[in-house]
């Protein structure tokens, strides 16, 4: 787990945060106002029934005077407006998270989606996932059941102990001895259930990308038959997830009877002093039948006032959380404006790129491909190959020199419109729940079913798509799982193609497909790239003979450069080693 996860926020309330988490209800300031107005009325509302009570005992059932049933009925609507005023303060708080939760899922998703991938290398996936869905989601209780209901429960002891004072000041300090006992309980149960709550959003966050990790990699754990080793893992993880579950309603279980505990002396102390008091004419019988209901209504916001301290608490956890990813840097900076069209005349001036700092991945890199050549990348695995389209793409910002697409530097290019202009097809396929056209269109409703048609024929895909039940139709599992490989690697050309780029980059692109499959890609890939800029890392050097250029890597720098006619001249050349040890392979 990184820092992030392991973080614990102080004992005080971060006031900071909290105004942070409430200046995102700004586009719902009615919707706050209003549940605010509603628990201020509530409170006095609220209070004043017991006072009836009172009243109706004192002056109709003992004084035996007229209008009883004027006052039952007042209670009977104060009770009836009260259940209705509940409703929709219930409704409205819960609305108001709602609404903000809504707004802040989009904005943690687009944020992400901006990230660039130095984020990814050292976040699990689960991380992230938990971020947006179940920390987004605990910030709802800031709103439902945080701030607003704790200003709600306030109000009413502060309103309940004003009645109560009016009604009898000594009844109410007999009342009230036992409230630093149970404000003591109150704070002790507050501070141990948050440090359980902490612990549970952090084992919630690794019990996630621990699941997220396992159930995508499950090909390998079963062809390696580590099932058993995982579930050592998982139970592990369980069990400390549990562990935390079960402190938090251990302590729980303690508060809530040491609560009754300190209420039950509360009401055997007014019973023994009022009725003490009522036969020496201190008190009225209408007080001692009413403030029995008053230690209710005062006790009760008290006792639950802990847990929704708690609840507001850890979803400043949770906001903290977000907010991390919200304030993370790491995205790339978009300042480009430009969106002319391009020819793809590609340069790398001096360029170096380390992903940590402090190794250089890639070392002054100089090469240039004119409009419509292709280029040939070969090399060692981790020699920097992939770095370089990478780099291209902007998925990572350089870390010295300059990149430049038609004498322009790419950061001034605006980024949709850079990636819009590439198009990559990656050795590792990653296709979406959904059909065959969704996959090859993104969900891009501009792009026409006649211009996929046409895409699939050329690449040669057009025939077994037909094939499938439902032909274009057909719906794909996740990653691409009910089709073969070389199926889904013929789909990501078409992808590829249907967006009509201006630069093709092929990643290993052919090396898991079988040898009939390849033909027909590279069938397809000598068509394609006719007159548009290409850039094709390969390990199969046949597939590459025809490039205008091949640049050689090692150790992130270019050792060999030039045509294959070249190339295969040099004396004690790595390209000539490389492409006879494979020619002498083919022949075996």
């Amino acid at each position: 787990m990184t820092m992030e996860e392991k973080k614990i926020s102080s004992n005080k309330m971060d006031w900071k945060l909290l105004r942070r988490v409430l200046s995102m209800a700004s586009p719902y300031k009615s919707i706050f106002i209003t549940s605010l107005a509603l628990a201020i009325i509530m409170a006095p509302l609220n209070s004043f029934r017991p006072y009836l009570v009172n009243i109706m005992v004192d002056d109709h059932i003992i004084a035996g005077e007229e209008g009883m049933l004027f006052d039952a009925v007042i209670y009977l609507v104060i009770v009836l407006v009260l259940v209705v005023l509940k409703y929709f303060f219930i409704y409205i708080t819960a609305l108001l998270g709602q609404s903000v939760i809504k707004d802040l899922r989009v904005k943690v998703f687009d944020k992400i989606t901006s990230l660039n991938m130095n984020y990814f290398d050292t976040h699990a996936i689960g991380t992230a996932t938990t971020r947006t869905i179940n920390d987004v989601e605990r910030i709802n209780d800031v709103f439902a059941q945080g701030v607003i209901t704790i200003v709600a429960d306030l109000l009413a002891v502060i309103a309940v102990l004003s009645i109560m004072f009016y009604t009898s000041w000594r009844l109410t300090l007999i009342c009230i001895i036992t409230l630093p006992f149970l404000i003591l309980a109150t704070y002790i149960f507050k501070e141990s259930v948050k440090k359980a709550f902490q612990r549970v959003r952090n084992q919630i966050s690794e019990m996630n990308a621990f699941l997220q990790e396992r159930i995508s990699g499950m090909t390998v754990v079963q062809i390696f038959s580590a099932e058993e080793q995982e579930r050592k893992k998982f139970r592990s993880i369980n069990r400390k997830y549990t562990g935390a579950n079960l402190d938090s309603i251990f302590y729980y279980a303690i508060f809530f009877p040491v609560v009754e505990i300190i209420s039950a002396v509360a009401l055997a102390l007014l019973i023994w002093w009022g009725a003490g008091a009522y036969l020496k004419g201190e008190v009225t019988f209408g007080a001692l039948v009413a403030f029995p209901i008053y230690l209710n209504m005062l006790f009760r916001p008290v006792r639950l006032l802990a847990d929704k301290l708690n609840t507001l608490q850890m979803g400043l956890v949770a906001a903290d959380r977000v907010f991390n990813v919200l304030d993370n840097t790491s995205s790339i900076r978009d300042k480009g404006s430009i969106k002319s069209a391009m020819d793809g005349h590609v340069q790398f001036k001096d360029v170096s790129f380390s992903y940590n700092g402090v190794h250089n991945v890639l070392k002054k890199i100089n090469f240039e491909i004119k409009p419509g050549e292709t280029l040939a990348i070969v090399g060692n695995t981790g020699s920097g190959k992939t770095t370089i389209i990478n780099i291209l793409n902007r998925f990572y910002e350089i870390t010295d020199g300059e990149i430049y697409i038609d004498g322009t530097e790419i950061r001034k290019y605006d980024l949709d419109f850079l990636r819009s202009r590439l198009s990559m097809v990656l050795q590792d396929v990653f296709l979406f729940a959904g059909s065959v056209k969704e996959n090859i269109t993104l969900r891009n409703e501009n792009i026409p079913f006649e211009k996929v048609l046409a895409a699939a024929k050329v690449i040669g895909a057009h025939e077994f798509i037909e094939k499938m039940p439902n032909g274009y139709d057909f719906v794909i599992t996740e990653r691409g799982s009910n089709l073969s490989m070389g199926q889904r690697q013929l789909i990501s050309f078409v992808r590829a193609l249907v967006f009509e780029p201006d630069i093709l980059i092929l990643d290993e692109a052919t090396s898991s497909i079988d040898t009939e499959t390849e033909e027909i890609i590279q069938y397809a890939i000598e068509k394609v790239i006719d007159n548009r800029t290409s850039i094709i890392i390969a390990h199969r050097l046949t597939t590459i003979k025809n490039a205008n250029k091949i640049l050689v890597l090692r150790d992130g720098e270019i050792k060999e450069y030039g045509s294959h006619e070249e190339l295969v001249l040099l004396e004690d050349g790595i390209y000539k080693g490389m492409y006879e040890m494979q020619f002498t392979e083919s022949i075996a």
